[in-house]
């Protein structure tokens, strides 16, 4: 039986532990992976309309990923009339629409331009917060002709930075994409996030998507991740495209301690409605091993 004083003396004690609990750091290395399905994977049938991304939010429960990452390119319209009944279904089938992929040039030479970038990217800000997406995948565009790569990375990073003002005030985090351009390598896309400094920027790691020294942009990249893509086949060193190797894909994610969603991306020729339910239950038994 407490008594009042040993009352006393528990409810300190607890509560003294709690303030050390919420002191202790982050442990910083053991993986932690959550599934998710791009929508992108589905590109022709959502542009067609032979499935909407209500039955995206069903294709996750019947695969098991944990949540979605939802191209914006075929919605219908960004109204609540649209937004919250989605936002709600999946709440309801216990998925995560966890992340938004958006259309964006940052390589914007023209003050007005990159003005017009910031909106764009503000105005789905809005959208990711109504449906409760904390993350928007963006891309950092094409080296204009006649501009030098010096230039436009500086347009990307005043672009993100001004961007990541408005994004981190809803709580949302910008990922950039290794995605051909002034992002085609690592160390170009690690110096833009490193000059725009914000804890709401990071790199959108797309595994697919490194043309040379694939593994070792890989591993520069995944410090600085904050969602990653995986893809069905990868680029080997000779430069053919070969069947992806996840399980050396998912060594490398342990060793770098990376926690957070895997989405599977996926581009390949077979129909993704027979590809992509088998990969989910692949990658879904590969996060199960590895996760800490």
């Amino acid at each position: 039986m407490i008594t009042s004083l040993n009352r006393r003396g528990f409810l300190a004690g607890t509560a003294a532990a709690a303030c050390g609990a919420l002191a202790a750091p982050a442990p910083a290395s053991g993986a932690r992976f959550r599934t998710a399905i791009c929508a992108y994977s589905f590109r022709d049938a959502l542009k067609a309309k032979t499935i909407s991304y209500d039955d995206l939010v069903r294709l996750a429960v019947e695969t098991g990923v944990d949540g979605l990452d939802l191209t914006v390119y075929w919605f219908p319209t960004t109204s609540n009339e649209f937004l919250l009944p989605l936002r709600r279904l999946a709440y309801r089938m216990g998925v995560d629409i966890y992340s938004i992929a958006i259309r964006s040039d940052m390589c914007q030479a023209k003050a007005e331009e990159r003005d017009r970038e910031v909106a764009w990217i503000r105005q789905w800000t809005d959208v990711a917060e109504r449906l409760g997406a904390r993350h928007i995948r963006v891309f950092g565009g094409r080296v204009p002709k006649g501009s030098t790569e010096e230039d436009a990375s500086g347009w990307v990073v005043e672009t993100l930075k001004r961007s990541a003002e408005y994004s981190g005030s809803k709580g949302i985090i910008l990922g950039l994409e290794n995605h051909g351009g002034i992002t085609e390598r690592a160390a170009r896309i690690l110096d833009i996030v490193g000059q725009v400094d914000s804890p709401w920027v990071g790199v959108n790691l797309d595994t697919g998507n490194f043309r040379e020294r694939v593994w070792e942009q890989i591993e520069m990249c995944l410090p600085r991740a904050v969602n990653t893509q995986v893809k069905a086949s990868m680029r080997a060193e000779d430069g053919s495209q070969q069947p992806a190797d996840w399980d050396r894909l998912f060594a490398t994610l342990v060793r770098s301690g990376y926690k957070g969603y895997l989405s599977l991306e996926y581009e390949a020729k077979e129909a993704p409605q027979t590809a992509v339910p088998r990969l989910c239950r692949r990658l879904r038994e590969l996060a199960g091993k590895y996760s800490g």
